[in-house]
């Protein structure tokens, strides 16, 4: 599979786009804000950043609103450093990035009403907030050297850059699952080390010393690479394709040559491979969960098939496709009805979380480049 030409989310605003299934993602957003302003914070004895351009990156960047909504939390954490640091405010840059498939289109439909709010809320006099696509994969050189203050990443950085050479035998599992062999483990876990390398390798000539970096990972709470809040998702897409081959509607050959080119790291591998590679100080790392469906704010086990289990099961199946349909539907193509698949996959969910409230584990870093 070649991920760098066929990844990319849902297109459109439509009922299975990703921009109208990204509430997951806007939580992780948030939910990381006490770090982004910790960083930013941090930040204003860089004269630079602060006294003409403040250049931001913002890596794996999506469709939608989520994309300027990272925007304006950074400009407005600028703007309020400033004032209280009686800095005159800087102009703002901001570069969007992810692969050349994303529907960057629907984030240029936004920019007007983006631009307009901004004047409303700091004056009419705001102007100097300029918005550029750059794409691209982050696993490759983006920008010139030493040319940005910030970079920022959310729920991007558990993509590889290519599903894991030598796992065919990974068979009826399409992730990293209980009953993979250990060679399909080692695998994931060493093309994760090599991506993540190299990421760290390219942003450190393109932030400037003293620049920062928040990274929010899809990660997992244990050093078992079969954690349940790193992979059973995985497993119960996996079921469903099984369940469809088995009614025979998807060849077999089709589902065992398939494998999602992710890979969910623990905080140990995180530190371990940040302290190596040596460009970056690790400032804060956090870690935090969020349920399935995030329309769901209720921590507890439902225990019971009811309506309740349902809803949540169709949430998460929304959430899903909005994601992993374009994979999906490049490797089956015409052989797979969508459809029936997630319909499968919901009412799987639904059983499973009526058992146990499976949740994402999340983790935060922000670093700061050497």
């Amino acid at each position: 599979m070649e991920v760098e030409n066929t990844l990319h989310m849902n297109v459109g605003d439509g009922e299975s786009s990703y921009a109208s299934n990204s509430f997951l993602q806007e939580t992780a957003i948030r939910k990381s804000l006490q770090v982004l302003q910790h960083t930013i914070k941090g930040m204003v004895n860089i004269e630079a950043a602060f006294s003409k351009v403040f250049v931001l990156a913002d890596l794996g960047c999506g469709t939608g609103k989520n994309t300027l909504l990272l925007a304006s939390m950074v400009i407005d954490l600028v703007l309020k450093l400033c004032k209280e640091n009686n800095h005159k405010a800087p102009q703002f840059q901001v570069f969007l990035n992810d692969l050349f498939g994303n529907d960057f289109n629907t984030i240029f439909q936004l920019l007007p009403k983006f631009t307009a709010n901004l004047k409303k809320e700091k004056g009419e006099n705001f102007w100097s907030c300029f918005v550029s696509a750059n794409p691209g994969s982050f696993y490759g050189r983006l920008f010139p050297d030493e040319s940005l203050h910030f970079v920022h990443s959310s729920y991007a950085l558990h993509w590889l850059s290519q599903v894991p050479k030598g796992i065919e035998n990974n068979k009826e599992n399409i992730y990293m699952a209980k009953s993979s062999p250990l060679n399909v483990l080692e695998a994931y876990q060493s093309q994760f080390q090599s991506d993540f390398i190299k990421f760290l390798q390219m942003r450190s000539n393109e932030v400037v010393h003293g620049g920062c970096m928040v990274l929010t990972f899809r990660g997992r709470s244990s050093v078992d690479l079969t954690t349940d809040d790193g992979g059973r998702i995985f497993e119960l897409i996996a079921q469903s394709l099984l369940n469809m081959v088995e009614e025979g509607l998807v060849q077999e050959s089709y589902l065992h040559s398939f494998n999602v080119p992710n890979y969910a790291p623990c905080k140990d591998e995180l530190m371990y491979i940040i302290h190596n590679e040596g460009s970056f100080s690790l400032d804060t790392l956090i870690a935090f969960q969020v349920n399935w469906d995030p329309y769901d704010t209720d921590y507890t086990n439902v225990k019971d098939l009811d309506e309740q289990s349902h809803i949540h099961g169709k949430n998460c199946a929304n959430v899903l496709r909005a994601v992993y349909e374009p994979l999906l539907t490049s490797h089956f193509g015409n052989l797979i009805n969508i459809d029936v698949l997630f319909q499968k996959f919901q009412n799987l969910v639904a059983e499973d979380l009526a058992n146990k409230k499976t949740r994402h584990f999340n983790i935060v870093v922000s670093l700061t480049r050497k």
